[in-house]
C-alpha cells in the first residue's frame, strides 16, 4: 500500500496553512515529487507539491503548497540558522542540514536541501565532491539526471536503501 507523505523534510512538521511573506529578487517556481520505496515495516511513500525556491545553499528561502495551492511550510537559511514555519508555529534549526535531518528524522531520510538550488540550476554543489555522469552528476549519494533539464525537469536519484526519487518539474528555470 502507498501512502501520501509530504515531499520534502519541511513538508513532514505541516498542519495546514503557514503565511510567510516571500524575499524580493529570483524565484525557481516548481513541482516536485518524492517517492520512497518501500523497507522492511514501512510502506511506500509518494507525493507532490509546488514549491518557490529563492537563494542557495548558504541563504535562502524554501516554499511548499499542496496541489490546491494552500502553503503549507516554509524554510528560511542563513549562515547562523534555519527557521520552518507551519500552521504549527515556527522551530529554529542551527542550519539547513540540521532543519533537513530533523524533520526527516521520523524517515530516517535526509533531502540535501543545501545542495538542491545548485541541482535546480543544473550544476553540483559547490561544498560537496561529485563526479560527472551520462547526463549530469553523482553527489552526496544521489545520482542527479539534467538529461531533460531544457524542459525543465530535473531527476535525483538515491539506490541506497530505502530507494529514493526525486523528480522537478520547473516552470521558471534557475540560472
Amino acid at each position: 500500500m502507498t501512502t501520501t507523505m509530504p515531499a520534502t523534510a519541511l513538508a513532514l512538521a505541516l498542519a495546514g496553512c503557514a503565511s510567510v511573506p516571500r524575499a524580493a529578487g529570483e524565484w525557481v517556481v516548481g513541482r516536485l515529487s518524492l517517492s520512497m520505496a518501500a523497507q522492511d515495516a514501512q510502506p511506500a511513500q509518494n507525493a507532490t507539491l509546488s514549491f518557490e525556491l529563492h537563494g542557495d545553499g548558504a541563504r535562502g528561502e524554501l516554499l511548499l503548497y499542496t496541489p490546491l495551492g494552500t502553503q503549507i511550510a516554509a524554510a528560511r537559511w542563513a549562515p547562523d540558522g534555519a527557521s520552518l514555519v507551519t500552521a504549527d508555529g515556527e522551530r529554529a534549526f542551527a542550519g539547513l542540514d540540521a532543519l533537513a535531518a530533523g524533520a526527516f528524522g521520523a524517515l530516517g531520510e535526509h533531502v540535501p536541501l543545501a545542495a538542491l538550488p545548485d541541482w535546480l540550476a543544473g550544476r553540483a554543489w559547490a561544498e560537496a565532491p561529485s563526479i560527472a555522469t551520462d547526463g549530469g552528476f553523482e553527489q552526496l549519494g544521489w545520482r542527479v539526471d539534467l538529461r531533460g533539464r531544457d524542459e525543465g525537469r530535473i531527476v535525483a536519484r538515491r539506490a541506497a536503501p530505502p530507494a529514493v526519487v526525486l523528480r522537478v518539474q520547473l516552470e521558471r528555470s534557475a540560472s
